[in-house]
Parts: C-alpha cells; sequence; structure tokens
C-alpha cells in the first residue's frame, strides 16, 4: 500500500466560524483520532486532492506541529454543491490493531462468455477489507477467467491468506449475462 505525506497545521479554535474562516482560505479543517489524544489540525485542499479524487486508497503519512503519524482516511464530508471537502477525519492506525477499509475490485482475465457475446456487468467496484495495515492490499484481484454466459463470482468464493472481505458473502461481484444480440441469435437459431 502506498503512502502519502501530508503535512497540516493545528487549530486553536474549533467551531462553525473558524471553520468557515479555514475553508475561506482554501484549507479544510480535519482531526486525527484513534490515537492517544485527538487531534485537530487543517491542510490544504489542493493537497487532499490526490486522496479525495481517486479510485486508489492510500495510506496518509501525517505530520502536525512536529507529530508523525501513520493514518488513513475514515470520512470525508463534502458540499452537496461543489462537491469540495468540508470536512475530514483521519483514523491512526496501529501495527497491531487490524483496519477496516473500501478496496476497489481489479478484474483479470479475459471471459469465455465475453468472447460469445454475453455482456459483462460488475456490481462491486469496492469491497470492504479487514486486516492488519501492513497486509492491506492496494486492490482486490477478481479472475474473471472462468465465466460463461449466466455464472458470477461472489464474495463468498474469495479465500485470501491475509485479509478478510466482510461483505455479505451472498453478493456477487461480477457477472456475465446475456446480451440482446446473443438473444436475438439464439433466437433466430431455434427458428
Amino acid at each position: 500500500m502506498k503512502s502519502i505525506a501530508i503535512s497540516g497545521s493545528p487549530r486553536e479554535n474549533v467551531g462553525k466560524r473558524d471553520a468557515k474562516e479555514l475553508r475561506y482560505e482554501g484549507k479544510v479543517p480535519a482531526v486525527l483520532y484513534g490515537g492517544k489524544n485527538q487531534i485537530h489540525f487543517s491542510v490544504s485542499a489542493s493537497d487532499l486532492r490526490g486522496l479525495v479524487y481517486t479510485p486508489e486508497v492510500s495510506f496518509v503519512a501525517l505530520e502536525v506541529a512536529g507529530v508523525k503519524a501513520q493514518a488513513i482516511i475514515q470520512d470525508v464530508h463534502f458540499h452537496p454543491l461543489t462537491d469540495q471537502p468540508l470536512h475530514v477525519d483521519f483514523l491512526e492506525l496501529d501495527e497491531k490493531k487490524p483496519v477496516v477499509m473500501q478496496i476497489p475490485v481489479k478484474l483479470t482475465g479475459t471471459s469465455p462468455g465475453v468472447k460469445i457475446g454475453g455482456k459483462l456487468v460488475q456490481k462491486l467496484r469496492k469491497l470492504r477489507v479487514k486486516a492488519l495495515p501492513k497486509d492491506m492490499p492496494q486492490y482486490v484481484e477478481v479472475s474473471i477467467e472462468k465465466l460463461d454466459v449466466g455464472k458470477s463470482v461472489g464474495v463468498g468464493e474469495l479465500k485470501f491468506d491475509n485479509f478478510k472481505i466482510t461483505n455479505n458473502a451472498e453478493d456477487t461481484i461480477v457477472s456475465v449475462t446475456m446480451s440482446r444480440a446473443l438473444k436475438q441469435a439464439e433466437n433466430e437459431a431455434k427458428k
């Protein structure tokens, strides 16, 4: 898992007026929790862009007033119209405690069902993964090599040694359905 370095400035005042002033200056109010103490700070909105507006998942190497911490983004509140981050919650990582993160799904291989005209439908683009920080994957690889028309890959079929997927075992990740063209070809063949 890659790590992105971000530095923040401690906040003296914590409140609506202070937060509004920070946003006006191009900064985003943030909080780091999960460690010994909660730390309220602000970060530059431009520094967050590479973390928030990407499908990739990263650890964050935070530095606030000389205090360094390894963290993940736990939650981001966005403005409903401008989609700008209004507030960010960071969770400090502990090497001995497992953490749950939303990890992207990466499909690998070529489906025989798609080759004959089936339609690939990906229902889950991210999976909830529980793992120690050192074992957290960058993405969850799902092979579609054996997917024929009408077949699917479910969460319960995936097994990994270093991490656990906490989504419902019955959830479908990806499936191959019959396309209109394939249905038409089949109907014409029956005539």
